[in-house]
């Protein structure tokens, strides 16, 4: 059965669209979209920690006391970690946390997450002259009327900006553009909602 997807109006009415079979009607591969979305989770860590190590802090330069006769644990230097202003046992440097994934597989993975979406009917498309002006009372009676779940992912190009505007103060909604799109959003999405317009573009980018 070809892969379909839902043509809203301003009244909430539908009208089923045929989609690309090579995108949309694939098989889901779950074990690609888990490495995808790991990857692009890893991307956004900052990985900028860090804390001083014995070898950074100050001071310590001789023996708090000496070796032998104190009756405490021998010791060389305040520096070490177990004493108040010493450095830390394990210290954290900065690192890199991104995960390498190939690009075919990357690609496959988007392509799995609209299939899911275009499969379970949760995948919907709208006209941008819908929206003349921003309108958030507008795009949230698309919304109610469509029957769409939270959470939604918009898909919209940037000269867009009715629609993006329109969308992006409506609570559990996230609006990007083609080239923003990750496998993530598309998992996170209950609904996913794209622009004509930006359709062509999803489907490049998923090609």
């Amino acid at each position: 059965m070809a892969p379909k997807a839902s043509l809203l109006d301003a009244k909430g009415g539908k009208k089923d669209v045929a989609l690309d079979a090579a995108i949309f009607g694939v098989e889901i591969k779950p074990h690609l979209v888990h490495e995808a979305v790991r990857a692009e989770m890893n991307g956004h860590r900052a990985g900028t920690f860090a804390s001083k190590s014995r070898g950074m802090v100050s001071g310590g330069r001789a023996k708090p006391w000496r070796q032998k006769g104190t009756g405490r644990a021998r010791a060389g230097t305040v520096r070490a970690g177990q004493f108040t202003g010493g450095g830390h046992i394990f210290a954290k440097s900065p690192r890199s946390f991104d995960l390498k994934i190939n690009r075919k597989a990357q690609r496959a993975a988007l392509r799995s997450g609209l299939a899911a979406h275009a499969g379970e009917g949760s995948l919907a498309l709208i006209k941008a002259d819908l929206f003349a002006a921003p309108s958030t009372k507008v795009a949230a009676a698309l919304i109610a009327a469509s029957g769409l779940k939270a959470p939604i992912v918009v898909v919209c190009l940037d000269e867009e900006s009715n629609v993006a505007k329109s969308f992006r103060n409506l609570p559990k909604t996230a609006v990007v553009s083609p080239s923003e799109l990750e496998v993530a959003a598309v998992v996170w999405a209950r609904s996913l909602v794209v622009t004509e317009a930006a359709l062509p573009l999803v489907e490049t980018r998923a090609k």
